[in-house]
């Protein structure tokens, strides 16, 4: 069974993207995309989810307000941040934000999919 997610990115061309590479090289279903934080927390709210994959910088808010929401989640919910700005102070910040991993768009998205993929 496919890890259920919710990804939370405002670009429309890294949507279309990631979706099926998740789905190929991990296993995980996007179940609901986010654009905003706004939007973001109602995804978590209205749907049943594993793992969320995370961007900093949305159209509306950023991705630390969405991390500091949802720092009480259930223990069975990850939270992965996926940054173009994945800089040693921003993976500070997300990680005591509550954030289970933090990836580089850029460099990191081998060791991305393989997080993704141990979820199961």
């Amino acid at each position: 069974m496919p890890t259920r997610a919710i990804l939370v990115e405002d670009s429309a061309a890294i949507r279309a993207t990631l979706i099926p590479a998740v789905r190929e090289l991990a296993d995980v279903q996007v179940i609901a995309c986010a654009e905003t934080v706004t939007e973001a927390l109602s995804a978590s709210d209205n749907h049943e989810w594993h793992l969320m994959i995370l961007d900093m910088f949305l159209r509306e808010g950023s991705g630390l307000t969405v991390l500091d929401r949802l720092r009480h989640r259930s223990p069975l919910q990850r939270i992965v941040v996926l940054t173009n700005y994945a800089t040693a102070d921003m993976r500070e910040r997300c990680t005591q934000l509550g954030a289970n991993a933090v990836f580089d768009k850029s460099t990191e998205l081998d060791e991305f999919f393989d997080d993704c993929a141990r979820i199961h």
